[in-house]
């Protein structure tokens, strides 16, 4: 497997990784009409990211790259179920708010982990960190508040469920650490093309979009893999306290993008979104401090 050989480029990667990831939200905001192709988009995002991770583990393992998938057990079941799960209520989130309410309620994620790690894990969680959950929540009910129009409540409570399965998946490579962790992914994917596939079927609706969403549909699934890869090569090197903050880089480039004016979406967040956006980041940011001393290192294989 590639391995770095200076640790100074570990950060330049998982920031490279995020802004890669931060494109996401412009990304389907460029999409035509994407409340109308939710499963147009899932079934080519997820075709993409199986088959592009699979020639990945192909160029770093060879033709064994296959025995991956024999050692997935239920962890990497559970976790791709839940990653896939996470695909599929992001798009529906972040067609129904603004991407702020959406990366905002993904950045809660690591504190939806730390909850469900103290349930299913029987991990510790320290008063400190009960302190950095506690702020994010009120940051996330400031948001609610804030937005209790129909639609953008369906979008805020999309995006805590695409959180949640996040943190599935974050939790079930706690479960089993010698879970192939590219492998869950590529297997998010293939729940992704299935489960769409199923619904296209029972729905009489055509596979494919047009063209241009088509492009975006596999640009979107491409953005995944590339940071995936990135922040697989990075991460290694890089302990847990600034991984968290550098996790941000998604969260703040994502809606710096779609705000842009120039880059045609110009979509601004609302007083509510940004009061409650700060409470989450002072939340991150405390449990930053919280962990600095851990010199655990994150890596995802």
């Amino acid at each position: 497997m590639f391995k770095l050989k200076n640790q100074r480029i570990a950060i330049p990667l998982v920031l490279i990784a995020g802004i890669f990831w931060s494109f996401g939200a412009y990304v389907v905001k460029l999409i035509d009409q994407p409340e109308t192709v939710p499963w147009q988009y899932l079934f080519t995002r997820g075709i993409v990211i199986f088959t592009l991770l699979n020639i990945y583990l192909y160029l770093e393992e060879g033709i064994d790259f296959y025995k991956n998938y024999q050692k997935a057990g239920m962890s990497s079941l559970i976790g791709g179920i839940g990653l896939g799960a996470a695909m599929t209520t992001f798009i529906w989130s972040i067609t129904n708010t603004t991407a702020a309410v959406t990366l905002l309620c993904l950045a809660a994620m690591p504190f939806i982990t730390a909850l469900l790690g103290f349930l299913f894990l029987k991990e510790n969680i320290s008063i400190g960190a009960w302190v950095s959950i506690c702020i994010a929540a009120i940051g996330i009910v400031i948001m609610a508040l804030g937005n209790t129009e129909k639609n953008s409540l369906h979008g805020l409570i999309f995006g805590l469920a695409s959180a949640f399965g996040f943190s599935i998946f974050s939790v079930s490579l706690r479960w089993k650490k010698e879970t192939p962790k590219f492998t869950t992914v590529a297997i998010a994917g293939l729940f992704c093309c299935l489960f769409s596939t199923a619904i296209i079927l029972s729905k009489d609706l055509n596979f494919l979009s047009s063209g241009k969403n088509e492009g975006l549909f596999a640009l979107h699934g491409t953005i995944v893999c590339l940071g995936l890869i990135l922040y697989s090569f990075g991460s290694k090197n890089i302990p847990a306290a600034e991984l968290t903050l550098l996790s941000l880089t998604e969260v703040i480039g994502g809606i710096f993008w779609v705000w842009l004016p120039w880059l045609g979406i110009n979509e601004i967040p609302s007083n509510s979104t940004i009061i409650g956006g700060f409470f989450i980041f002072m939340a991150i940011f405390y449990y930053s401090l919280l962990i600095k001393n851990n010199r655990r290192f994150i890596g995802l294989n």
